[in-house]
C-alpha cells in the first residue's frame, strides 16, 4: 500500500506546481492559481476535483504526466459560509491553454453548480485556444458558452480576469452576471492584424483591452481592482449580497442601523435649485444600513449609479440618476447599464429602490444615431418585467419620458414616493413657458420679468408632486428626512408580493 500512496503524492505534487511556477507569476505582479484560491474561499474548505485528468493527447502515456490538471483546477468549498464552486485557470501548465479536458472540467464543475444550487465563479488566466488541439478546444469553448446560458439567471456567475483572456475565451465571461477585471489583466478579440499591432508596439495590450480601458470605456467589466488580492476580496463582497440561486432569498444580515433614523441631512445635500449637482451616492449613503454602498458598474456610464445595499438587513439593488454627470440625464449607456443591473435583480429575487432625479433622455444626434430609442426601451421592459418589490422616491426632477421609464406606476411600480419639492411634468416650468406663453412673453413691456411670473406661476400650479399625487400615480409625498423610514415599511409590506406574468415561452427584449 505505501508504494501506492507514493505515486498518489507524486502525481498529485505534480499537479501542485512548482516553485519555479510562482516565481514566474509573482514576477508578473500574479499569484498562482493555488493561491488565488485560497485567498478567495474561507481557509481549508477548498475541495478539489478532477485533480489528475490530463490531455487527452496524454493519456496512452505511462500515467506520469507533467500536465496533471490539464491547466485548470475546479472544485467547491466555502466562502462567507456559503457553497460555491470554482474554476481556476492555471497560467503555469500550458499558459492556462484551453483544452478538450480542460473544458470538460470546467462544464463539470458548472454542472454540478447548477445541479447543487451554488454559485460559479471562473477566475480566468489564459492564452486562450490550445492550438494543437484544434477543432477539439473550439468546441470545449461552446459547450462552456452553453452551460453559461443554461444556469444564466438560475445560479450567480461571475467571471474574474486574472491576466490575459483573448479571442473565443472572453464570450463566456461576457455570458456571465459579472466580470471583475485587475489593472494588469486583459481581454480582446484575436485576429491577425491586432497581434501585428501588438507586436509591432503600435499599441500596448492595456490600451487594446486592459481593465481599465473596458471598466471605463465599452462597460465590459463592472468592478475593476488594482491586484489579485483586492479583486478577490471583492468578489467575496459582492456574494454576501447575492443569493446562492434564483430560488433562495438574498441573505439576510441582522441590522445594527436603527429602522426608524431620520435623515435630516438629506435637506442640505439635496439643493432645491433643479439646475445644481449634487452626488446622490451621499443620499444612498444616507438612507441605507451603515452607510454602506456596494457600486457595481461605477467607472462607466457614471450618470447612472447602480449597485447593492440592505435596508433594516435586507439586501436591496438600488438604481439612481446621478446630477454629477450629464446633469443626471439618461443616455445609451446609462440606459443599458440600468436595464442589465434591473433584470439580474429581478432574477435574483432582489427587491428594486429607485431614485429619481433626472431632466430626460439625452439629446442629440449621436445619441439618436446610436439607438438611444432601442436601447432607452431596454429600461422600459427591463422594468416592466419585474416581479420584485420595486418602490420610487421622487427627489427632485421627474421629467418627460424619463419618468414613465424609472419604474413608474405604469410599469407595475409598487410604491412610489415624493419630496414636497419634487417636479414632475413633461417637461421644466422655463421650457413649458418658452412653449406655451411665448407670445405673451414677446409682446410685454418687461418680457424677462414676464418670463419669471409665468414660470413661478406654473411651477406653483403644475410642477409639483401634488398633481402626481391626486391622480394616485405617486402613494405619498414625504418628507425627505423620513425617506429611511418610510422605505423600510415598504419594503417589508412588499417582500411578500407575488406576481406572475402571462405564460409564454420568453418574451422578445429591445436589444
Amino acid at each position: 500500500m505505501e508504494s501506492y500512496i507514493d505515486d498518489l503524492r507524486q502525481r498529485k505534487q505534480k499537479a501542485a506546481g512548482s516553485e519555479k511556477d510562482r516565481e514566474r507569476q509573482h514576477a508578473k505582479g500574479r499569484l498562482t492559481a493555488r493561491e488565488r484560491l485560497d485567498v478567495l474561499f474561507d481557509p481549508n474548505t477548498f475541495n478539489e476535483i478532477d485533480t489528475l485528468v490530463t490531455p487527452r493527447y496524454e493519456q496512452y502515456m505511462d500515467g506520469r504526466s507533467s500536465r496533471f490538471g490539464d491547466g485548470v483546477i475546479t472544485g467547491f468549498g466555502l466562502i462567507n459560509g456559503r457553497r460555491v464552486f470554482a474554476a481556476a485557470e492555471d497560467a503555469a501548465v500550458m499558459g492556462g491553454s484551453l483544452g478538450e479536458m480542460h473544458a470538460a472540467k470546467i462544464v463539470k464543475a458548472m454542472e454540478m453548480a447548477l445541479k447543487y444550487g451554488c454559485p460559479f465563479i471562473a477566475l480566468n488566466d489564459s492564452g486562450g485556444a490550445r492550438i494543437q488541439e484544434g477543432v477539439d478546444s473550439l468546441a470545449g469553448y461552446a459547450r462552456i458558452f452553453d452551460a453559461n446560458c443554461e444556469a444564466s439567471g438560475v445560479i450567480p456567475q461571475i467571471s474574474v480576469i486574472l491576466g490575459p483572456c483573448a479571442g473565443g475565451a472572453v464570450y463566456s465571461p461576457a455570458l456571465t452576471d459579472f466580470v471583475f477585471m485587475t489593472e494588469n489583466s486583459y481581454m480582446f478579440i484575436t485576429g491577425p492584424n491586432v497581434v501585428k499591432a501588438v507586436m509591432q508596439e503600435e499599441v500596448t495590450l492595456e490600451e487594446l483591452g486592459g481593465g481599465l480601458i473596458h471598466s471605463t470605456e465599452s462597460g465590459v467589466s463592472h468592478f475593476l481592482a488594482k491586484d489579485d488580492r483586492e479583486c478577490l476580496a471583492m468578489v467575496r463582497s459582492l456574494l454576501a449580497y447575492l443569493p446562492s440561486n434564483n430560488q433562495d432569498d438574498p441573505p439576510y444580515a441582522p441590522p445594527r442601523d436603527d429602522p426608524r433614523r431620520r435623515c435630516p441631512e438629506l435637506e442640505q445635500i439635496v439643493p432645491i435649485e433643479p439646475h445644481k449637482p449634487y452626488d446622490v451616492r451621499q443620499v444612498i449613503a444616507s438612507i441605507v444600513d451603515d452607510g454602506r454602498f456596494f457600486e457595481v458598474h461605477q467607472l462607466w456610464a457614471e450618470n447612472m449609479v447602480v449597485g447593492f445595499a440592505r435596508l433594516n438587513g435586507w439586501v436591496i439593488g438600488v438604481v439612481a440618476n446621478q446630477p454629477m454627470v450629464l446633469a443626471g440625464t439618461i443616455d445609451i449607456k446609462a440606459s443599458v447599464k440600468a436595464a442589465h443591473f434591473i433584470r439580474l435583480c429581478d432574477a435574483y429575487n432582489i427587491p428594486l429602490v429607485t431614485l429619481q432625479d433626472v431632466p430626460g433622455f439625452l439629446p442629440g444626434t449621436h445619441q439618436e444615431y446610436g439607438g438611444i430609442i432601442r436601447n432607452g426601451a431596454r429600461m422600459i421592459y427591463a422594468y416592466s418585467e419585474a416581479t420584485v418589490p420595486k418602490l420610487m422616491v421622487i427627489l427632485r426632477k421627474s421629467y418627460g419620458g424619463a419618468y414613465c421609464v424609472m419604474s413608474s406606476k405604469g410599469l407595475r411600480g409598487d410604491l412610489l414616493y415624493a419630496w414636497p419639492n419634487a417636479e414632475i411634468a413633461v417637461m421644466g416650468a422655463e421650457g413649458a413657458v418658452n412653449i406655451l406663453f411665448r407670445k405673451e412673453v414677446s409682446e410685454a413691456a418687461d418680457p424677462e420679468a414676464k418670463r419669471r411670473e409665468l414660470t413661478e406661476e406654473y411651477q406653483q400650479r403644475f410642477n409639483n408632486p401634488y398633481i402626481a399625487a391626486a391622480r394616485g400615480l405617486i402613494d405619498d409625498v414625504i418628507e425627505p428626512r423620513d425617506t429611511r423610514r418610510v422605505l423600510i415599511r415598504a419594503l417589508e409590506l412588499t417582500l411578500s408580493k407575488r406576481e406572475r406574468h402571462v405564460p409564454r415561452k420568453h418574451g422578445i427584449a429591445p436589444m
